[in-house]
């Protein structure tokens, strides 16, 4: 959900007049780029644009003056969480409901409830589609075949790492992700 090159840790210079947050566990290297790369080989348009990651507040519509009262917020939530150890292990698929395939978390998946709950309790409420199911997308809205493919490709992938911070993004309807702030996990 980044730009290539956005600094992790800096504030953005520019909020848009309609800006679209996001909060996500970046997925570290070399992981996130492997996966990133698959994504992109499935046909997926834009993910390019969108680093590989765990979603913790999906792509939500907010006003410019809550931009600044969410920041503070991640802050506070990231002070009461520690750090955790995450590992991906295998291929989900949430067919027949909606097209997508995903790597799943196969550890630190109460950790990620918690901590997306949490970040969901601040000033920027979001009703959820579908009950909160912490995944890796690889494949989303791609044919059939695209699906079944990635499914299988990733079946036997298997990656540890420590989560130890999470960001917050900001799209400005350019189809890039800005990367605003890195929220080091520091219960």
């Amino acid at each position: 959900m980044s730009a290539p090159g956005a600094a992790p840790d800096g504030p953005t210079t520019h909020v848009p007049a309609a800006p679209v947050v996001g909060v996500a566990l970046p997925v570290p290297e070399p992981w996130g780029g492997h996966l990133q790369r698959l994504r992109q080989d499935y046909g997926e348009p834009g993910a390019v644009h969108i680093p590989t990651h765990i979603t913790l507040l999906p792509p939500t519509p907010i006003t410019p003056d809550l931009v600044a009262p969410l920041r503070q917020h991640l802050a506070a939530v990231a002070r009461t969480h520690d750090p955790f150890t995450v590992i991906l292990r295998g291929t989900g698929t949430f067919r027949p409901v909606s097209d997508v395939v995903f790597v799943q978390v196969s550890q630190g998946v109460s950790s990620c409830e918690r901590l997306e709950r949490d970040v969901r309790a601040g000033p920027v409420e979001r009703r959820l589609d579908y009950p909160y199911h912490p995944h890796v997308t690889i494949s989303h809205d791609r044919s059939p075949e695209v699906l079944d493919r990635a499914f299988a490709d990733l079946a036997a992938f298997s990656c540890t790492f420590e989560a130890v911070s999470f960001r917050l993004y900001l799209h400005g309807g350019d189809g890039i992700w800005q990367v605003v702030q890195d929220f080091a996990l520091a219960g």
